[in-house]
């Protein structure tokens, strides 16, 4: 029961929904939602209450976590999603995944899942998220960015750091599917999460036309974005990242071999050497072909930081101080221009979407898991029942209206 002085509406706003049943019964669900200034409230709460990240002994430093939870072996359940076509204003089309646990209704928490470069939906840290959650009862949808996954054969033309107006158009659709049945003044909040290039597009996302955000977007979380674009692509020319960027631009070129395979009239480039760096990969096709003149102006046009101080929504952004790919100093330097509605988190450890922890801190070892369960579930007395004394007058409401 959530005490009086938690229920004042400078804080929180009461919802009496009332239901018709078989039968003319009438029966009324009452919610307490959070208003902004207790939805940013409860972030620093989350916040201040992390649990420090602890790594086991012979699994220290960021290039060994970083390693271990791309490489990391695990068992995931089976897909039981259902696949929905999302279609772009270019006539390109996404799949999202959607995950709805058993008793799941409209206005009841759900949660939209970005992958990083060269993930998709079925990358272990989605998969084992979506599992975590559901039995939480959170539904929860996965996104296949374009051309990867299972919606691999629907788009011509590439993802890229930039593509917000792609999670604008999931947004809305993810918030039409969870609403569709729901009855008027039922609204279903929805939490993003992005992890790494994904981050980046949340965050812009989020940042650029921030009037155009639905409200049902209550917060948001990004790991290890890289919101400085030129920035992360310069550090992987360091001696140990260019193992690294050699990894990147080999997955890249192979994703490419097999789209020119799907799309043999697809546009591509003048044909030249083929890149060896990352840059010059992004110079040579993912610039052109998402409309860029060049690389630099895709780094410059497509990096996060320009767009943070603009987020309204309640945003975390949760990174580790030895991620050898998007160095810390990215963000110290950036978070005075920050706005209040955007909290930063620095874990001591944890690589690049690492965070392999030590046993006996959570329930697995998947501590950057636990921590995004945490983040979604936040805030979770909103969907509790207010005092009494305010069940009361409005159930006494209720009578009166009948």
């Amino acid at each position: 029961m959530i005490a009086p002085e938690q229920a004042d509406l400078t804080r929180t706003e009461i919802i009496a929904t009332t239901y018709r049943l078989p039968g003319s019964v009438r029966t009324s669900v009452i919610r307490v939602r959070q208003t902004r200034a207790a939805k940013i409230e409860c972030d620093a709460q989350w916040h201040r209450n992390v649990l420090p990240f602890e790594p086991p002994w012979w699994l220290r430093g960021g290039h060994a976590q970083t390693l271990a939870g791309a490489l990391w072996p695990a068992r995931l359940p089976k897909y039981r999603a259902v696949a929905r076509p999302v279609v772009m204003h270019d006539g390109d089309a996404v799949i999202v995944h959607d995950d709805c646990p058993t008793g799941w209704r409209p206005g009841d928490r759900a949660a939209l899942l970005a992958h990083g470069l060269g993930g998709s939906s079925l990358s272990p840290l989605l998969v084992r998220l979506v599992e975590k959650l559901n039995q939480r009862g959170v539904r929860v949808f996965r996104l296949d960015m374009r051309g990867c996954g299972a919606g691999a054969n629907l788009a011509r033309r590439p993802y890229h750091a930039g593509r917000s107006d792609d999670l604008a158009e999931v947004v809305r659709s993810v918030l039409g599917w969870c609403d569709a049945e729901a009855p008027s003044g039922v609204e279903t909040p929805l939490v993003l999460f992005g992890v790494s290039l994904s981050g980046n597009i949340l965050l812009k996302y989020l940042g650029e036309n921030p009037e155009q955000v639905p409200s049902q977007v209550t917060r948001a979380i990004a790991v290890n974005p890289p919101i400085d674009l030129a920035r992360s692509v310069s550090t992987l020319s360091g001696p140990i990242n260019r193992w690294y960027d050699r990894h990147f631009v080999g997955s890249l070129g192979k994703h490419l071999a097999e789209h020119l395979q799907r799309f043999p009239d697809a546009h591509t480039p003048c044909p030249r050497t083929r890149p060896r760096r990352m840059h010059e990969f992004d110079d040579w096709y993912t610039a052109p072909m998402g409309g860029f003149e060049n690389g630099a102006e895709y780094y410059q046009r497509c990096s996060a930081a320009q767009f943070i101080p603009g987020i309204q929504v309640p945003t975390t952004i949760l990174t580790s101080r030895d991620d050898p790919m998007v160095p810390v100093e990215t963000f110290e330097a950036e978070q005075s221009s920050w706005p209040d509605t955007v909290r930063l988190t620095i874990s001591n450890g944890g690589g690049h979407v690492g965070y392999i922890a030590r046993k006996g801190l959570d329930p697995d070892i998947y501590w950057l898991d636990w921590r995004v369960v945490e983040f979604v579930m936040a805030g979770q007395q909103a969907n509790l029942a207010p005092d009494a004394s305010i069940i009361s007058r409005l159930q006494f409401a209720e009578k009166l209206s009948a």
